[in-house]
């Protein structure tokens, strides 16, 4: 007779079809879930939440108030973490894991991990003033920390405690299988989208502030000046997508330009690229870049995405002080026609989901363990 899997409580936030929730599904779906079970708990004004595969794979979500009522999210998630009496708590949302941790250790939950995803940048005051506020309360409430990559770790929760191995990495793993480069696959989704003549320029992420998708429509107009049969994808969406459609508008672009939402099918999308463009402002280690890599594809990206994301040595760094018209200029000469499948310098790797997430499986039981 099986045993009762390990429920763990995955605080997530917004789930916004985002980076993280990709990260934290790609993990849900592989991990022995005879041993392993996940409950969600979401804010209640998540735009997308994939409810129909959570509880396909045996999952639950739980919905409650947002961190910005804090005495309601509060009251909530003691509420729901004492009743379902949880051993262990998983926190994704950065400097923020602090309210769920707190709430965690007034629940009794034994195992608090805090996980990290991300850094701080350049542009955003507010937001930046409230993560070094938090900073110092990172290390307060868990019992276990982790992070997406080396200077996401050292961020958030400090050189000493990484030095000291205490901060566990989790990478921003896939599913190898459904991204290796196929070529008929690529001809499919660009006879789909009409772009079969086109060179196809290509972007995936929310319409946030940290993609820096404005001055990413100003490398595409350069670009486009030189080579009039290029075409620009943008899969997501997010609080800035009307006013880069607005931007796409003035700068005449828009036959040329692509909104293609948010996608269950971005393995498909990534097929039909000729070069991935990322040139964040800031970034954690963003999973979109490991995915494209294991298409295939060419990136060129910006010096704050970090070394650590460049697995199949696929990427250029370009720094964020060049013009746009520098960007397409490389750009351009970074579209040779020789792509070929890179998954297997992945597949050995922890990026590779099927080695994660053993991986993150023996974690969670020596959390219990110890």
């Amino acid at each position: 007779m099986n045993e009762t899997p390990l429920v763990i409580a995955q605080i997530m936030g917004k789930m916004n079809a985002g980076g993280v929730e990709s990260v934290v599904m790609n993990y849900y779906r592989h991990i022995d879930k005879e041993k392993i079970q996940f409950d969600f708990i979401v804010d209640e004004d998540s735009a997308f939440i994939p409810h129909n595969e959570i509880e396909q794979l045996g999952g639950r979500v739980f919905t409650i108030p947002p961190y910005h009522k804090p005495v309601a999210y509060h009251k909530a998630l003691v509420n729901l973490l004492a009743k379902n009496r949880y051993k262990i708590i998983h926190s994704h949302i950065n400097t923020l894991s602090v309210f769920p941790l707190f709430a965690a250790k007034c629940a009794g939950v034994p195992i608090r991990i805090a996980h990290n995803h991300s850094v701080a940048g350049k542009g955003e005051t507010s937001r930046n003033i409230m993560k070094y506020a938090l900073r110092p309360f990172s290390k307060l409430f868990p019992t276990h920390f982790c992070a997406c990559a080396e200077h996401a770790g050292r961020w958030l929760f400090g050189n000493k405690l990484y030095d000291i191995g205490k901060v566990q990495l989790v990478s921003n793993a896939v599913d190898m299988s459904k991204f290796d480069y196929d070529a008929e696959a690529r001809l499919a989704i660009r006879t789909e989208l009409n772009i079969d003549d086109k060179f196809v320029v290509g972007h995936v992420g929310r319409f946030v502030f940290p993609k820096n998708h404005l001055f990413l429509i100003d490398i595409f107009a350069q670009l486009h000046s030189q080579r009039r049969e290029s075409v620009l994808l943008l899969v997501g969406d997010g609080e800035l997508e009307q006013e880069i459609r607005s931007k796409v508008e003035q700068l005449n672009l828009t036959d040329c330009v692509l909104f293609l939402g948010v996608r269950n099918d971005v393995h498909r999308i990534l097929q039909g690229m000729d070069v991935f463009l990322l040139p964040s402002l800031y970034e954690g280690l963003p999973v979109v870049s490991i995915e494209a890599q294991a298409s295939g594809l060419r990136l060129v990206a910006s010096n704050q995405v970090p070394a650590e994301a460049n697995i199949t040595n696929g990427i250029e760094y370009v720094d964020l002080i060049k013009s746009a018209t520098e960007w397409a200029g490389i750009i351009l000469h970074s579209s040779a026609n020789d792509r070929e499948s890179t998954s297997r310098k992945i597949l050995e790797s922890n990026y590779n989901i099927k080695i994660a997430a053993k991986q993150l499986e023996e974690f969670y039981q020596q959390t219990i363990n110890v």
